[in-house]
């Protein structure tokens, strides 16, 4: 089974910006991968998609701020997080499955990394 580990994160002011990664244990050209992120107290949301192309996805938050990619040679996934706000901050997952095509749904995803903590600071 693929595993994924997660990096990257970190404490920034409002503003700023954070590139998080995520190691991917096989190929990243023959599944859907996600960004999801779950502050204190809330749900768990789906933040950024991509598809086994390059065909990408994002919660209406955060569009036009963060970029989601992959690098198919390094088998790394990517979220570039621009002009953070505090309410940017949670625990951020990366998530795969063969079966996903740019989805933003929690339950579609089958295999989760351990996640990463990005805290913005006002």
């Amino acid at each position: 089974q693929v595993q994924l580990v997660e990096s990257g994160g970190g404490s920034v002011q409002a503003g700023g910006s954070l590139r998080l990664s995520c190691a991917v244990s096989e190929n990243t050209y023959s599944r859907g991968f996600g960004w999801f992120r779950q502050a204190p107290g809330k749900e768990r949301e789906g933040v950024a998609a991509i598809d086994s192309g390059y065909f990408t996805s994002y919660v209406d938050s955060v569009k036009g701020r963060f970029t989601i990619s992959k690098d198919n040679a390094k088998k790394i996934l990517y979220l570039q997080m621009n002009s953070l706000k505090p309410e940017d901050t949670a625990m951020y997952y990366c998530a795969a499955d063969p079966r996903v095509r740019r989805s933003l749904k929690v339950d579609e995803y089958r295999t989760w990394g351990q996640g990463t903590q990005v805290t913005v600071s006002s």
